[in-house]
């Protein structure tokens, strides 16, 4: 592997060869080290890529060194909608806060460096928010159609202990972490709390009212009480 000397430190990199990046990206990973990422590009203007950011990417080579388990670092896997999804983390020294994106197939989080993990789980938790609302509250309006089964308000808050709820008022509360699950269980849930419109309890009525739309809901049920918040 490529390597360049920086005052009395050696800084060994890998060179991972992505076209049509706008520019070139170094990551600092636990378990992989230094990686430059971007066009092909000669060893030379490789090295002097290094070299511009020695400071910078020994001061993150010491900070991974001392990451605990369950920091989120490239490797993480970020659940959402159901599966793990690979994770990078890109420290660029013009990011002004966290930036999260995701391309379906894994997320990207680009930091300054500064960001402490406790910035980055908030951003994480916004993206969570924003996501909620934007693929839910259709599926909300979808199943209030199909049901026939109106409601109040609709609204997206991050809860310790329930999946969704219906106020006596009939506003419909759904986790922003629901946007972890599996759509089948996605469905589930607002059915469930759409019902709770009609029966604020869970008498065999509810139940049967459930059952109306959906045969399956034992085992759905069931999936719910296992899955972790």
């Amino acid at each position: 592997m490529p390597e360049v000397t920086y005052g009395d430190r050696k800084i060994v990199y890998t060179v991972e060869e992505k076209a049509g990046l706008n520019g070139h990206y170094i990551i600092v990973e636990k378990n992989l080290g230094v990686v430059l990422k971007g066009a092909p590009l000669a060893e030379e203007k490789a090295n002097a890529c290094i070299l511009k950011k020695a400071r910078w990417i020994l001061d993150k080579l010491d900070l991974v060194a001392t990451v605990q388990e369950g920091n989120i670092v490239t490797g993480s896997r970020i659940p959402y909608l159901g599966k793990q999804y690979y994770t990078e983390v890109y420290f660029h020294d013009q990011v002004g806060e966290v930036e999260i994106a995701f391309n379906h197939s894994r997320f990207r989080i680009t930091v300054s460096g500064r960001e402490t993990q406790q910035e980055i789980r908030e951003a994480l938790e916004a993206f969570y928010r924003e996501k909620a609302a934007e693929k839910i509250g259709p599926k909300v309006a979808y199943w209030s159609g199909k049901t026939g089964i109106g409601y109040n308000q609709l609204y997206f808050r991050k809860q310790a202990k329930r999946w969704g709820s219906c106020t006596p008022r009939n506003n419909i509360v759904i986790n922003t972490e629901a946007i972890k699950l599996p759509w089948s269980l996605i469905d589930y849930l607002i059915l469930h709390e759409l019902c709770h419109v009609r029966y604020k309890d869970h008498s065999k009525a509810f139940w049967a009212e459930v059952s109306k739309y959906q045969k399956k809901w034992r085992e759905l049920d069931e999936r719910m009480k296992e899955m972790k918040m």
